[in-house]
């Protein structure tokens, strides 16, 4: 039976590294790292000001497209980040950091809105939970362009909004994960033991 199942996380929490495990595992097609297709990414965080809105608008738009490109598919597919995140997580924070004016937020929000009850729930959300700390540190090691750019603070405001809408999300079922706990790039116990809480599921 085919199954959508997203990876949910902040930024440098370990994602694209599941992703690449859990396909090791199961036949699952991943769907494309959007940030990297981002024109606009590089600038927001040089001038987030200026660029909030457009980057904000990319992501909406680029995965409402790419739901729409494997909603026929007949094989299981697996994304980074739902575009629930995006809106309530990264665009509700750069509005409450007066980073994004409100005229911009609600725009993008009613766009949001208007797409949201059109795409179908995942059967399963895998929720990568992480400190700080180590997201500082793996952001460090992968040295993407614009990693270097992203401050503490930013993560810090990211993770508490990550931790009020899991709470509270009801979508599909949820796996939680503390990837500071639970090491699945190299560890064979931590890989067994999280392949066993999410079996039943896949």
């Amino acid at each position: 039976m085919k199954k959508n199942i997203v990876v949910a996380g902040n930024i440098g929490s370990g994602k694209a590294d599941l992703i690449k495990f859990l396909c090791s595992n199961y036949p699952l097609v991943p769907i494309g790292n959007v940030a990297e297709e981002n024109p606009y990414l590089d600038g927001f965080f040089l001038d987030m000001k200026r660029w909030a809105f457009h980057s904000q608008i990319f992501f909406l738009a680029k995965k409402f497209e790419l739901f729409q490109q494997h909603a026929t598919s007949f094989s299981s597919v697996i994304l980074s980040r739902t575009i629930h995140e995006d809106a309530e997580i990264f665009a509700r924070n750069l509005y409450q950091s007066h980073i994004m004016s409100e005229i911009d937020f609600k725009t993008y929000y009613n766009f949001y809105l208007s797409l949201k009850d059109i795409l179908p729930a995942p059967d399963l959300l895998i929720y990568l939970h992480s400190p700080v700390s180590t997201m500082l540190k793996r952001l460090k090691a992968r040295n993407r362009p614009f990693d270097h750019l992203i401050t503490e603070a930013y993560l810090r405001r990211l993770n508490r909004l990550y931790v009020n809408w899991i709470g509270d999300y009801d979508l599909s079922e949820v796996v939680i994960i503390d990837t500071q706990q639970y090491d699945f790039t190299s560890n064979l116990v931590d890989r067994a033991d999280i392949l066993e809480s999410i079996e039943r599921f896949i």
